[in-house]
């Protein structure tokens, strides 16, 4: 996830100085992946490398560095047992740097990049005490070894890809389920489009941040989508759910087509899409009940945190 550079550039076009923290490499078990970072100004921060002695670690290492002029990086090796009495075992290395007005070219070419949904390579050139930021092509930027195993005297260039393009994820329906799912996936990797009729609009969906369409908008909106859209369906209409159901498989390009349900709804709705021209192999891909099969609770709570799962598993594996 990117918001971290608009943060940043927005911070530093305040004319605000504040440190950054970056997991560069990763060792064995630990809290958080290469790429984890927090944003740590002297009274606040902003994201996580995974909490406990590493975080308090890296907080008072960052605004120390911020309390000086002189250094503006630091590599720094924890091994996470022996030095910081955690449980995980592993080894992380920590680059902690400055970030200010001059870190301002380079988290503006990210940000382009970013508003662009172009992939790129995050470069660090480290020259001594000097530490050089660079945005690159991916098909240009040095390929790096960032693994901890490397003695930090050696290490010359970091370097960390960054692919701001999120998975488009199209929901259908603004009731109860709709609204959990809304808010379960804001935080989530996910380009989020949330489409409802105004029949989903009940007095219980008041206030709701759907766009509101007439059904057969919502049915287009299907055919419009880019290949590999996620679809999210539960309507408040079983026709409704149906129409852009069958709009889904006879598009086919979808990354996934999730439709809420029972079994007893799935076998009725493939009993008329089979009828509609609908093959059998096209049907394996219809995901009906959605979720996780092994939880069985119907709250609409639980069916957010449960297709966020599904969908975040789905994604993950396809990276």
């Amino acid at each position: 996830m990117s918001e971290w550079i608009g943060q940043a550039l927005a911070a530093v076009t305040r004319g605000e100085a504040l440190a950054m923290a970056t997991v560069v490499g990763a060792q064995g078990s630990t809290p958080r992946e290469i790429g984890a970072r927090m944003l740590v100004w002297p009274d606040r921060f902003t994201g996580t490398i995974g909490g406990g002695s590493l975080e308090r670690q890296a907080l008072d290492q960052a605004r120390k560095l911020l309390a000086q002029a002189a250094r503006r990086h630091a590599l720094q090796d924890y091994p996470l047992g022996p030095m910081l009495g955690q449980c995980c075992g592993g080894r992380v290395r920590l680059l902690v740097e400055r970030i200010d007005a001059g870190s301002a070219p380079w988290l503006t070419a990210a940000a382009r990049a970013c508003d662009e949904g172009q992939p790129f390579r995050l470069q660090a050139d480290i020259d001594g005490p000097d530490l050089t930021r660079s945005v690159q092509p991916t098909a240009g930027a040095e390929t790096a070894n960032n693994s901890p195993r490397i003695p930090i005297p050696d290490v010359r260039t970091l370097s960390e890809p960054i692919a701001p393009k999120k998975p488009r994820l199209v929901i259908f329906g603004a009731g109860h389920v709709g609204q959990a799912v809304a808010r379960a996936f804001a935080p989530l990797p996910f380009h989020l489009d949330w489409l409802a009729s105004r029949e989903d609009l009940r007095p219980e969906a008041g206030g709701t941040q759907a766009s509101i369409l007439e059904e057969d908008e919502l049915e287009a909106c299907v055919a419009a989508a880019p290949a590999g859209t996620l679809f999210a369906i539960f309507t408040h209409s079983h026709d409704l759910d149906y129409r852009l159901t069958r709009a889904a498989l006879a598009k086919g390009d979808f990354g996934y087509l999730g439709l809420i349900g029972s079994r007893t709804k799935r076998a009725r709705f493939e009993s008329r899409l089979r009828d509609d021209g609908v093959t059998d192999a096209d049907l394996t891909r219809l995901v009906c009940p959605i979720g996780i099969p092994t939880l069985k609770s119907k709250a609409p709570a639980v069916i957010a945190v449960s297709l966020a799962a599904e969908l975040l598993a789905l994604t993950e594996a396809s990276e």
